[in-house]
């Protein structure tokens, strides 16, 4: 009997989720019923620090205030790095700003925090959105690129339900080049591999320019200000070819200000 790919992300979700919550039960990852939304409950177990980063989200929102919330991965949570509070307090320092980036994530991974309680009790005037890279992995946990679209379209749909004030800015999913490996080496794989994310990346922010409606919900690519004239990612922006370091969170944050300033008007 030939097993489809939703029944086989059905076997291992069903095995993977109490592996990964062990100790601390949860509900299963809240699906919609297609087949893109449906995949996206069956990908990789998210990071060690997972669990104590949605709990401290949690208090985040019952201690204060929030008027602009970041969602997203590593490289949303990279803004917390010492080296950046410069720029994330001379940007966005004065509209009570929370991070809520766990390094990691997937899709699947927000859509269970956000049903599990980050949104409940807060207002944020804008949230930023930028999710779906670490999806793009090679199968069985990849995705592809209709799946993540979709998935990242029912998180905004989520966020408007939790939080019909808030305006939404869906940034691109940022470009990434080719890796090291453990030799300094960039190989023919890793080659291959990173032409295959960013066709499946590029596919993705072209459905993800759908999502703008003008008003509440926008999107924004910044993807240009990360590669230099050759239409790589320079070395120098983004050292391992996907996180940004300081000075490619000065380029998100200067792409990114006019646009993100109209919406918190």
């Amino acid at each position: 009997m030939k097993i489809t790919r939703p029944a086989l992300s059905a076997l291992f979700l069903a095995a993977l989720l109490p592996m990964v919550f062990a100790q601390t039960p949860a509900p299963a990852v809240k699906v919609d019923a297609s087949a893109a939304i449906e995949k996206t409950g069956a990908g990789g177990a998210p990071n060690p620090g997972f669990r104590s980063s949605h709990t401290a989200f949690l208090a985040r929102g019952k201690a204060g205030p929030i008027d602009l919330l970041f969602i997203g991965d590593s490289i949303t949570a990279g803004w917390a790095n010492p080296a950046r509070t410069h720029i994330w307090e001379a940007y966005y320092g004065k509209h009570r700003p929370a991070n809520f980036g766990i390094g990691g994530d997937q899709t699947q991974h927000v859509i269970w925090r956000i049903e599990n309680g980050e949104l409940d009790g807060i207002s944020p005037k804008v949230t930023v959105l930028m999710l779906g890279t670490n999806n793009t992995s090679a199968a069985p946990l990849g995705h592809t690129a209709a799946e993540i679209a979709a998935a990242d379209k029912k998180i905004v749909q989520l966020i408007r339900a939790k939080i019909p004030g808030t305006k939404v800015l869906v940034l691109a999913v940022f470009p990434r080049g080719a890796r090291k490996d453990q030799q300094g080496v960039i190989t023919d794989a890793a080659i291959t591999d990173a032409a295959r994310r960013t066709e499946i990346i590029n596919a993705v922010n072209r459905e993800l320019t759908k999502l703008d409606d003008g008003q509440n919900v926008r999107f924004l690519d910044i993807n240009a200000s990360f590669l230099g004239q050759d239409g790589k990612i320079p070395f120098a922006i983004m050292p391992d070819q996907l996180h940004p370091n300081t000075a490619g969170y000065q380029l998100w944050a200067d792409a990114m200000k006019p646009m993100l300033t109209e919406m918190l008007k």
